[in-house]
């Protein structure tokens, strides 16, 4: 039950469990799950960003049919600021919370957001079980770290490899834990945890330099592990100007250097694509696109073919040798051929269309064949 001697958040105890008004309560911006999140992000986006890729839509069903349950207190850190207590655990049930109680919320989210979020019907019974929700409160974040990342990193509630990451990282910037502890903690492999805050301090660093920013990304998806992989390759430590190996040793603020920060916007928008210069991705996947482009950033050809908007697929066959790439493409036109000679019963002889690309294969393969045909004369002597 709510203590009545609770006039004011000040008077909530420290590491106890209490009910609170709801009223009292705000969500983190500093959650590991949010992409992209800064000073000028609204309570919209971020629950717009929650909602869109942390099943939002199911715990609010779950709680229309069967109220709030409220087993599990919310861990939460007062503000001295604005005297409200910032949820560092449980920002999705308060997201839930506030959607069912804020009716203008949903139409702002719309309107700003571009999301309509079918928020369920509620009975008022249901309504009524989170007007006072339970939280532990903490005196700093360091206090709640350890429960935090074993729930969501080691437990059933498991997080993204982003969320993971920076969660990992602020624990490790806090000077309280190593990196060795943190992965005792969260139960994850050391050198795993050492690349992806080495990670994290890279795109910390392009977001300070004003060299990329994660909300400016194309896709909606964030896919973190195509970085934190990319920045374990010798290619892209070699064009970033990173040592070799330095994400075996622990992580360093800006780790890029000055001289090369136009090359690190250069990979991220390869990597991540960008709405500004209205460019996609050229990284579709991570095999073997993050191989595939790494060894691109090696050939003056690739990198000229990419600059100019070219396709990895062009960008790289670039940097194969001339008689590589001549064997293989001869192959798979052997192989293709062979394919369209046995499918010739599906021919009826009406299109004449078909029988112009067929006359149009002869010719380009005739060529070919007399080309080479002179060069291994020349070659034999003869």
């Amino acid at each position: 039950m709510t203590n009545t001697a609770i006039k004011t958040a000040a008077d909530v105890p420290l590491e106890d469990t209490t009910k609170i008004s709801v009223d009292w309560l705000k969500l983190d911006r500093e959650n590991p799950r949010l992409v992209g999140i800064s000073a000028r992000t609204t309570e919209e986006s971020i629950i717009a960003q929650l909602y869109r890729g942390e099943e939002l839509g199911e715990l609010l069903q779950s709680i229309a049919a069967n109220g709030y349950l409220d087993i599990e207190p919310l861990i939460v850190l007062l503000d001295p600021a604005d005297q409200k207590f910032t949820v560092l655990e449980g920002n999705r049930r308060l997201a839930a919370i506030r959607l069912f109680r804020e009716p203008a919320l949903i139409d702002a989210i719309a309107k700003n957001e571009r999301l309509k979020i079918g928020v369920p019907e509620i009975t008022p019974t249901a309504l009524a079980t989170f007007s006072e929700v339970s939280v532990y409160r903490v005196p700093d974040r360091n206090a709640a770290r350890s429960f935090i990342g074993f729930k969501h990193i080691n437990g059933a509630a498991k997080w993204e490899s982003y969320a993971k990451a920076k969660f990992a990282a602020e624990w490790y910037k806090s000077g309280s834990v190593s990196l060795e502890q943190i992965s005792e903690k969260i139960g994850d492999r050391h050198d795993t945890i050492k690349r992806m805050v080495a990670a994290i301090y890279v795109l910390e660093q392009a977001e300070r330099e004003n060299v990329f920013s994660l909300s400016d990304r194309k896709i909606t998806k964030f896919n973190f592990s195509h970085l934190y992989t990319a920045l374990s390759r010798t290619t892209y430590m070699a064009y970033l100007g990173l040592e070799t190996a330095w994400s075996r040793y622990d992580p360093k603020p800006d780790p890029v250097p000055a001289d090369k920060l136009e090359r690190l916007r250069e990979v991220l928008v390869w990597i991540y694509g960008s709405k500004e210069d209205d460019k996609e991705p050229v990284v579709q996947s991570q095999n073997p696109d993050i191989k595939n482009l790494g060894e691109t950033l090696a050939s003056s050809e690739g990198l000229h073919i990419l600059r100019a908007g070219g396709t990895l697929t062009e960008a790289h066959a670039s940097t194969r040798p001339a008689d590589e790439t001549l064997s293989a493409a001869l192959i798979r036109a052997r192989s293709t051929l062979r394919e369209a000679a046995n499918s010739l019963r599906g021919y009826d002889g009406r299109d004449p269309s078909l029988l112009n690309i067929a006359e149009d294969v002869s010719e380009t393969a005739q060529t070919v064949f007399e080309r080479m045909k002179k060069k291994h004369r020349d070659a034999m002597g003869g």
